[in-house]
């Protein structure tokens, strides 16, 4: 007998955990307990009579689920977009395996099912289909450049070598026009020079060939071997039997050299692309100052622990997250944020690694260190994005998966036709070797990923996170933003404007009673009551039998007394009618009213006022002269909403929505048929995030809404969510521009080389080109910047 332990999700009472056990226990040879605290199951089985996959099933039947784990595989072996549509499909034929390949990062992120499959299982799957992988783990981050850099100085010295060899044969091309026969250099000569170059330089595509063939695919080392072979061998035979034909040589031996130049060339252009995680690695400091025994030492920052305190001066940048416990300075967090001005820290306010402080002196307490850190998670993040498919790759994806064959099958018609049509051997040979060396794979498969890279490295910079390159695809096509008030709109810091207490009540005591009644409360209306009681030193009377009605407000108890403070519906819900008069005039002003009432009558008013972000009035007016329409939703009333999207130039808004039901109105929004984004700040918008075709996080909000968010905006300003549809648009249409490119290069080259107006030369230039310019385009992207 055999035994599994596998995590169960979605098991929520005991009554789950006893019908899963139950339909686990009726497989033949099974012995099942679950455990519902650990939401784990243990199976004994027989393995002849069943395999994991069969648990998993029964599991899905019974309405739960086997947590998926997730992995990011480093592949190497990989030559063009055809290698990376094999792996993929080979990974996704797998039991429990969903995988996506980027031919650009060189990467697979995969998730799968343990009790399915392993690493071990998952790499071995992409070995047997002709290529290599290994799992990326904290140091395979230096040893994959150290890597890459020992591979492209080897292909550099392989490239320089091949080019010394084709150099003269190609040196004899010009006398090649006046007399198409002629050769210059003797042929044993030739043959000499391109027979190195044909099976060592270009060594790297048979192997590659063989891989993807024996692997039951194709790629566009296939076609640069069978290209170049034929051409080889056909100038082989006539030298060997010194035949009356001209010889190739030069063909062969240019297509390869040519090709060795543009992997070169595209090897630098995509190191260019991945460029803004190096540079945001690069700003962490590699040593810290460190307190140990009473005394700072310098150690290395794999050492610092969460709790350790360190120290930082003037000019060095901070090690690791912490929290300041002495000191005071400022610290330049543009690198996370993209905020140029200093921020102001004391005792008590976070600082952040890789941030620069600037006069002072701080010392401070490690909070986050290692892949715990801000600049852990923004790194992770944007590898995650630039790992990931946009869904305008999946058409460049299905034509790379046939495209080779498609290609073989071309080149064997051309060859086919000239010779029925009565063309000589050579031609035909030479027009099928050129349709076999032009076409190119890589550039459909750089198009998109390449792009995605740059489009999210810039937002990484400018503190624009987005988690995945189909919400950058997404966050063009917003024709509607939907935008929460308090935190977004609003400074989200309520200050209290106005105390107006009913006699004999005076302002204090009426203070004093609303912060009794919002004690332990977060809400940022509650924090103002509170903030403002503290202030005045109050002495806040005792409650009991507390309630909090959700976007309302509460109830307690006050000597022996029931006691409300809420919204001015809240309290007429409870009998009693609000002063009209002082509500017009509070909220015509676009201050919140707070009433504070017992079970006979109003006690008094309290008017909280959260101003508008400097920024949000230009914010708005970039959103609409882009074509989107913006619209607010707000708990507040009517008059207090209408004030405040007046000042903040918005034509419709939606008020007294409350928490519960703003999820509602984004799909009542959506119901019209327009693509709707949100943007929010705090937990109770996460539903409303989620509900929203693309949604926007500030990144000073609450960690559930960025959970929740497409986009995470680190800076609190409106105008970092135009900056995110400006690079989404303008990543977008780089991606068009490749796919363009990519098409129309295959689309017009394939034709030109069959009807044999392009060389193979010629043609293996042009296929090298190809991918460079794809590359090269993608980089110009670079040239984006956010308006201020």
């Amino acid at each position: 007998m055999k035994h599994i332990e596998l995590p169960i999700a979605g098991m929520t009472c005991a009554a789950c955990s006893t019908r899963l056990e139950k339909n686990l226990n009726k497989l033949p040879g099974v012995t099942a307990v679950v455990n519902l605290a650990a939401e784990k199951a243990r199976i004994e089985y027989d393995e002849k009579l069943n395999t994991p996959a069969d648990f998993v099933a029964a599991i899905a039947k019974s309405g739960f689920s086997v947590p998926l784990k997730t992995t990011e595989l480093q592949l190497t072996g990989m030559t063009c977009a055809a290698c990376a549509a094999r792996i993929e499909k080979v990974l996704n034929k797998l039991d429990g395996v969903e995988a996506t390949v980027n031919f650009s990062t060189e990467k697979a992120h995969i998730r799968y099912q343990s009790a399915l499959a392993t690493i071990s299982t998952l790499a071995d799957a992409i070995r047997k289909a002709g290529y290599d992988a290994y799992e990326i783990v904290g140091t395979s981050r230096a040893a994959e450049k150290a890597r890459k850099e020992a591979q492209f100085k080897a292909e550099r010295r392989m490239f320089l070598i091949a080019a010394a060899l084709t150099l003269p044969l190609l040196a004899q091309m010009p006398f090649m026009l006046i007399n198409e026969h002629a050769d210059i250099l003797p042929r044993w000569l030739q043959f000499a020079l391109a027979t190195p170059v044909q099976f060592w330089a270009g060594k790297r595509f048979y192997v590659g060939a063989w891989h993807a063939l024996r692997g039951g695919g194709a790629n566009m080392d296939v076609l640069v071997a069978l290209g170049t072979s034929m051409a080889w061998l056909f100038s082989a035979i006539v030298t060997v039997w010194d035949l009356p034909q001209h010889v190739y040589f030069e063909a062969g031996a240019a297509v390869i050299t040519l090709v060795l130049l543009g992997k070169l060339l595209e090897a630098r252009a995509k190191a260019r692309t991945s460029s803004a995680i190096e540079e945001l690695i690069k700003l962490q400091p590699r040593t810290a100052w460190v307190e140990r025994d009473g005394v700072m030492v310098e150690e290395e920052i794999e050492l610092v622990q969460a709790g350790d305190i360190f120290q930082v001066r003037a000019g060095e940048n901070i090690p690791v997250d912490g929290e300041v416990i002495d000191g005071h300075s400022s610290v330049v967090e543009a690198m996370l944020t993209g905020e140029s001005m200093p921020v102001g820290k004391t005792p008590g306010a976070k600082v952040y690694a890789a941030t620069q402080n600037q006069e002072g002196m701080l010392r401070c307490r490690a909070t986050g260190v290692g892949a715990h850190t801000l600049l852990a998670g923004i790194i992770h993040m944007v590898e995650q994005a630039q790992g990931s498919k946009a869904p305008i790759q999946r058409l460049a994806d299905t034509i790379s998966g046939v495209f080779v064959p498609a290609v073989v099958t071309i080149s064997l018609v051309t060859f086919a036709l000239w010779l029925w049509l009565g063309g000589s051997f050579t031609i035909a040979l030479v027009n099928a070797v050129a349709v076999l060396v032009i076409a190119c794979p890589c550039a459909l498969g750089l198009a998109t990923p390449t792009a995605i890279m740059v489009g999210t490295g810039i937002g990484a910079r400018i503190g624009i996170l987005v988690k995945n390159a189909a919400a950058l695809e997404r966050a063009e096509k917003i024709r509607t933003l939907v935008v929460d008030k308090t935190g977004t709109l609003t400074e989200g810091k309520p200050t209290i404007s106005d105390i107006l207490p009913i006699a004999p009540l005076s302002p204090k005591d009426l203070l004093s009673l609303a912060a009794a009644l919002e004690q332990g409360s977060q809400h940022p209306l509650a924090m103002a009551i509170l903030v403002q009681a503290k202030t005045e030193a109050l002495e806040l009377p005792a409650i009991s039998h507390f309630q909090f009605i959700s976007g309302k407000g509460v109830s307690a108890e006050i000597d022996d007394a029931t006691h409300y403070l809420g919204s001015p519906l809240f309290i007429a819900e409870n009998g009693l009618t609000p002063d009209a008069e002082i509500l017009t005039t509070m909220q015509g002003k676009g201050q919140t009213v707070v009433i504070v009432a017992n079970t006979s009558a109003v006690l008094g008013y309290i008017a909280i006022a959260d101003p508008l972000r400097v920024s949000s009035v230009q914010a708005i007016a970039r959103l609409q002269a882009i074509g989107i329409e913006v619209i607010m939703l707000t708990g507040d009333n009517l008059a207090t909403a209408q004030a405040i999207a007046r000042e903040a130039g918005i034509a419709h808004f939606r008020a007294e929505v409350l928490p519960q039901h703003k999820a509602e109105e984004i799909q009542k929004i959506k119901a019209q048929g327009t693509v709707v984004g949100m943007v929010g700040d705090g937990i109770n918008d996460a539903p409303a995030l989620a509900a929203a075709d693309i949604s926007f996080a500030i990144g000073a909000g609450s960690d559930v809404a960025i959970e929740a968010a497409d986009i995470t905006l680190m800076r609190n300003d409106l105008n970092s969510v135009a900056d995110a549809i400006s690079l989404s648009r303008a990543t977008l249409g780089k991606i068009r521009q490749n796919l363009f490119f990519a098409f129309i290069y295959n689309i017009l080259g394939i034709p030109l080389a069959a009807f044999g107006m392009l060389s193979p030369v010629i043609a293996g230039a042009a296929m090298a080109m190809s991918s460079v310019s794809v590359v090269s385009n993608s980089l110009l992207l670079k040239k984006w910047k956010p308006k201020n």
